[in-house]
């Protein structure tokens, strides 16, 4: 392994690593303010839905992509194309399911029962 393919692995494991954080960051119910869209809302708005659930799910989408970060680095060093379009389907295929999962059937918005409560 050359300087250079060790500093590749430093860096994108880094970046993994910080996934991997905002990941366990969001499954514990916090980090809203890193939502993009939901943190430009009126408190109003926010109102409206259930964060805990809204975190969670995208901590559901951050993790594995966090944890399959690695694949771009060891993919490069070791000449495997496959890993990183491996890397490029899992990230895309979350992406476009979290899109989809999240813009249909209002999931994240608090039921009648739910907003009586507060």
């Amino acid at each position: 392994m050359t300087s250079g393919e060790l500093i590749l692995l430093i860096i994108i494991s880094v970046i993994g690593f910080i996934f991997i954080m905002l990941g366990v960051l969001f499954l514990l119910g916090k980090g809203t303010f890193l939502i993009a869209g939901y943190n430009t809302m009126s408190k109003e708005e926010k109102a409206a839905y259930d964060e805990k659930k809204l975190t969670q799910f995208i901590g559901t989408i951050t993790l594995p992509i966090g944890l399959t970060t690695p694949l771009v680095a060891i993919g490069g060093i070791y000449h495997l194309t496959w890993m990183i379009w491996l890397y490029v389907v899992i990230v895309v295929g979350l992406s476009v399911f979290a899109i989809i999962y999240t813009n249909t059937k209002n999931r994240f918005k608090k039921t009648k029962d739910e907003k009586h409560q507060e």
